[in-house]
């Protein structure tokens, strides 16, 4: 008797991405790297081919489905989980900042992370290893279900959504790692020389003497400087201690700032 797609989960999905247009390649089973003797040239070699699909899984019936990303399939936001550390913390700043827009769907993969799945663009790979985040477009690809790693199968979680957002992983990297601001360079009160002081006594001179626009900006780098400079976090309510306060500007909003420059500057804490 012999066997049909439906009796081949992998070869029946296989065919229904291909039949979409989307190009595929054959996996190792239980693993993420291309079957050489198939595909030697690995996610290169993808194609949407029905009869070569095919041919591909008879040949190797439990081969996991790598899909291409990029320009032509998707982008794919992948949230990783590892003993020392999850992806889902910033993934949850990403949600609550709207940097990311709903995605077109979402899998569960075998580690308990998600594949988050958006519009596929030219934009090129990316990581941002301390947040436990990796982003698949333009020369990568991922594993799709119902493919099996370690003994777990990915799983399609949502259906897909009527959203067509991009993801732009520029901004996401932005909010996530933000640049240092440039150095200011207040003046004295006579208006002439840079400040030298860049003690945690220094800096809260500094800032009490700050007022709108700009008391936000300003204590940012404050509390940047004296992170480099070896404070601790015990130390830093003294920058916003010595905060003009008012116009929309308050305590808390300070404190927020001052746990801003923590994170940036010292990632994995």
């Amino acid at each position: 008797m012999t066997a049909t797609a439906q009796d081949r989960p992998h070869l029946a999905a296989a065919l229904r991405l291909a039949g979409r247009g989307l190009k595929v390649f054959p996996c190792i089973p239980g693993r993420k790297q291309p079957i050489g003797r198939l595909v030697p040239d690995g996610f290169l070699g993808a194609s949407a081919d029905i009869e070569l699909v095919s041919r591909w899984w008879a040949a190797c019936p439990d081969a996991n489905i790598g899909l291409p990303t990029g320009d032509g399939s998707f982008d794919v936001l992948d949230v990783d989980v590892k003993p020392e550390g999850t992806g889902y913390p910033a993934l949850n700043r990403l949600k609550a900042a709207a940097v990311i827009p709903p995605p077109l769907a979402v899998v569960a993969t075998p580690s308990g992370g998600l594949h988050c799945y958006y519009p596929g663009t030219a934009q090129r790979c990316g990581s941002l290893k301390a947040r436990f985040l990796d982003f698949k477009a333009a020369g990568g690809y991922v594993l799709v279900p119902p493919s099996i790693v370690d003994g777990t199968s990915y799983r399609l979680m949502s259906a897909p959504a009527t959203t067509r957002d991009q993801l732009n992983w520029a901004a996401v990297r932005a909010h996530l790692t933000p640049a240092h601001p440039a150095r200011p360079q207040p003046a004295t009160p006579t208006g002439a020389a840079p400040m030298a002081d860049a003690g945690i006594g220094g800096l809260a001179r500094w800032l009490s003497t700050r007022t709108k626009p700009g008391r936000n900006q300003a204590l940012f780098w404050a509390a940047c400087r004296a992170i480099e400079n070896g404070a601790r976090e015990s130390d830093l309510h003294r920058l916003y201690a010595a905060m003009r306060f008012g116009d929309g500007f308050d305590e808390r909003q300070a404190a927020r700032t001052v746990a801003d420059a923590m994170r940036a500057l010292r990632p994995t804490a």
